[in-house]
């Protein structure tokens, strides 16, 4: 597909294609190689590359340690934890992992999945303590999933009051949220000013589908920065493919292939920075990646979506099940983070 039949096909949200891309979103120059953007209407300036704190839950403390400082050296300042990553398990890691240092050196992000006033308090204390620190730079309503939780979270007695409450005691400085589909993420954006919007954004997702397109154009218009999530997934893992990890997707893990995905996610119009699968030498992979990234060729555009035809979308169940009403008593992949009642949530 030529480009300027690519660009038209997609609309004009994908405009930061260009070679402007880095200009429109507001790089800034690298930090130890890695590149830094402007995180929408805040100002503040993230590493394209985000710290999945979920890897955590993978790992002994030193280790955590390690990886965290190994991270900032690196040039990675943002740094993504979650209270459902391991039951507490990733937040308490990480926060011994960040004990000594410079708190303004990093910019850190933590969820709630609770949705009324009450819970999100008890959950935004609580993350607080075990990761030792008394702000957080963004505070997010976590996997919004159906309509009517985000109706919940913003309405009277919602989690938004919560959020709105902590950032006047100056406990949080921005708010945003996290979906797995379209209606949720439309429904929050339309219903409050987010200053981050958590989606994902794939070259799988997009070219199947085109998922993530809604919620792109109408960041764009309100200036919301976007946050990608499952920026390497390769979808679902075939049946005829052996697992080489223990994982509920596939991920793109050959150095060609991790770059093609991480410039395609990266060129999207107002995104601002991905955060890898959680696992460590899978975050090494994105850093090597994020430092090397340009702005993808025409034949890097064709040789994605040869990728896609072969794959399967993870995400077209659970936008299915809310489409339909359904239910949701069981995680959709069995061995999904995910969803209802796994060990944890990206």
């Amino acid at each position: 597909m030529k480009r300027r039949n690519f660009l038209k096909a997609v609309g004009g949200v994908t405009s930061g294609l260009a070679l402007g891309a880095e200009r429109v979103l507001g790089a800034e120059g690298p930090a130890a190689g890695l590149p830094r953007r402007v995180l929408g209407r805040t100002g503040r300036r993230l590493s394209v590359v985000g710290f999945p704190g979920l890897a955590l839950v993978h790992y002994d403390q030193p280790r955590c340690n390690q990886a965290v400082r190994d991270a900032l050296e690196r040039g990675v300042n943002y740094f993504d934890v979650a209270p459902a990553y391991g039951n507490g398990e990733a937040e308490t890691k990480m926060g011994i992992a960040m004990q000594g240092l410079d708190r303004g050196g990093y910019f850190l992000a933590c969820k709630t999945k609770m949705r009324d006033k009450d819970g999100a308090r008890l959950e935004l204390e609580r993350s607080l303590q075990r990761l030792k620190t008394d702000h957080f730079d963004l505070y997010q309503m976590h996997h919004l999933v159906k309509p009517e939780e985000v109706k919940k979270a913003l309405g009277p007695g919602g989690a938004i009051e919560t959020f709105l409450k902590a950032k006047e005691e100056g406990k949080v400085k921005h708010l945003g949220f996290s979906a797995h589909t379209t209606k949720a993420a439309l429904e929050a954006m339309n219903g409050f000013q987010f200053d981050t919007v958590m989606f994902p954004i794939n070259f799988v997702e997009f070219y199947l589908r085109g998922f993530g397109r809604d919620v792109l154009e109408l960041a764009a218009q309100q200036g919301a920065a976007v946050l990608a999530i499952k920026p390497m997934s390769r979808g679902v893992w075939p049946k005829e493919v052996q697992r080489t990890r223990e994982w509920w997707y596939r991920s793109v893990e050959e150095a060609s292939e991790v770059q093609l995905a991480w410039r395609f996610t990266l060129s999207r119009t107002g995104v601002v920075a991905g955060i890898p699968p959680s696992f460590l030498d899978l975050l090494d992979k994105a850093i090597v990646a994020g430092r090397a990234y340009q702005p993808p060729t025409e034949a890097d555009l064709d040789q994605l979506q040869q990728i896609a035809k072969s794959c399967q979308s993870i995400f077209t169940r659970e936008e299915a099940m809310v489409a339909a009403g359904w239910p949701c008593h069981e995680p959709i992949f069995p061995d999904s983070p995910h969803e209802c009642g796994g060990r944890g949530l990206v």
